[in-house]
């Protein structure tokens, strides 16, 4: 992986500018404070990305110029353009790393790259979460003891409409008693992707060090090598060996 990936964070931009509850937290959006996260870890290009931007942000340029992919979305994923989608899930099946974070479960493009439902249950009662972790081997698990608490945060619970994860990095107790797979690895065509649980908009999530930190792993980890991207379309190649 690259020492200093390029990142692009993605964010609707959309209940932060209409919901006192939520701007208290992220008064300038969540994609800033994931922002401001990734540099306080050392990363020096991030640059961010809105769903009301012309082609959501998300022209071919900028994903070019991407390494990872961060993506936060909630309750606008419908109005995502199904071409910005397609161009997305390419750079990802290309190299291009994707951290999917809370309700980017539901997005279009998770989904298109998970191929299932992705659906879970759900409780909004800002109830207590600990988050276990089951890789301590893991890159997105370094500098994580054997779990860490939220005081709040949106219950998910299983089922969870997904396809077998290559590895699960966490798991996840709710006050209520609920079990989740809260951090979960894939790999599709050349690219990486680590789904995340944490981040209702209504707590301060992403302001806490430890979320910040897998975050700032995870990125790293999905992050591409040196041929992450290269030669990942189809095309005619010459035979290995003589054909006789």
């Amino acid at each position: 992986m690259t020492d200093l990936p390029r990142v692009t964070v993605w964010n609707e931009y959309h209940e932060e500018r209409r919901l006192p509850e939520v701007a208290r937290h992220y008064p300038e959006g969540i994609h800033a404070v994931l922002r401001a996260g990734l540099l306080a870890h050392g990363m020096v290009q991030v640059r961010t990305a809105t769903l009301e931007e012309p082609g959501h942000g998300l022209g071919e340029a900028v994903l070019e110029a991407t390494d990872v992919l961060v993506w936060w979305g909630h309750r606008r994923h419908a109005d995502v353009d199904d071409a910005v989608v397609a161009r997305v899930q390419a750079a990802v099946l290309s190299g291009m790393g994707l951290v999917v974070l809370h309700s980017a479960h539901m997005s279009k493009i998770f989904r298109a790259l998970m191929g299932t439902s992705c659906t879970l249950n759900w409780r909004h009662d800002g109830e207590r979460e600990r988050l276990w972790v089951v890789a301590p081997a893991h890159p997105i698990a370094a500098g994580i003891d054997r779990y860490f608490e939220l005081e709040q945060e949106e219950m998910y619970g299983e089922p969870f409409g997904i396809p077998t994860p290559d590895e699960i990095v966490f798991m996840s107790w709710f006050q209520g008693g609920e079990v989740f797979r809260s951090g979960s690895t894939f790999s599709r065509g050349r690219g990486r992707i680590f789904y995340f649980q944490p981040g209702h908009e209504t707590f301060p999530t992403y302001h806490h060090p430890l979320v910040q930190l897998v975050i700032a792993n995870a990125v790293r980890w999905a992050a591409p090598g040196d041929a992450g991207r290269k030669g990942w379309k189809n095309a005619q190649v010459p035979p290995i060996e003589p054909i006789s």
